[in-house]
């Protein structure tokens, strides 16, 4: 790996929101990490009157239709969600569930899953890496869809622990 790639990867993270990064080439390993800017959370807690006046509208008008539905959703989902463990990207990049695009998904709904077992692929700078389980269960719900970009502790997978 050369000097000008090393320096082109800190860029990409300088510039995007991603905090952490990490990239294995035969020996050689490089991690990236930066801390979000503690001026952001200075500018927030001071507001000035500009940005008070259009959020006060804002509350007043919408809080009153969310919250008469997620109260309802919400005990549902957290109960049938309750108990199951879930499997998170560790990287930034694009999901697949098959190894290729004619292939067999590496796991469906119902499949039970042992650790280790390869769940998915989520690819990153060309490079391919094997999402596994680490835990033994029943896979319940794949929340991502094939070919589609995932985010740094995104969830993937709900698992049903055994």
């Amino acid at each position: 790996m050369d000097l000008e790639l090393i320096k082109k990867l800190i860029k990409v993270v300088e510039k995007s929101g991603i905090t952490d990064f990490s990239v294995e080439e035969g020996d050689l390993k490089i991690s990236i990490s930066k801390k979000a800017p503690e001026t952001n959370v200075v500018q927030i807690a001071q507001p000035t009157e500009a940005q008070i006046i259009p959020q006060a509208p804002q509350p007043s008008v919408a809080p009153p239709t969310p919250p008469a539905e997620p109260k309802t959703e919400a005990p549902k989902e957290e109960t049938a969600d309750a108990g199951l463990h879930e499997i998170r990207s560790p990287i930034v990049g694009t999901f697949y569930r098959a190894p290729a695009p004619d292939a067999d998904p590496f796991v469906k709904v119902g499949d039970k899953v042992s650790v280790g077992t390869t769940l998915c692929i989520v690819e990153a700078m060309k490079l391919m890496n094997e999402i596994e389980s680490d835990i033994n269960g029943t896979v319940v719900k794949i929340l991502v869809e094939n070919a589609s970009p995932v985010e740094y502790n995104q969830p993937l997978f709900l698992i049903k622990p055994d």
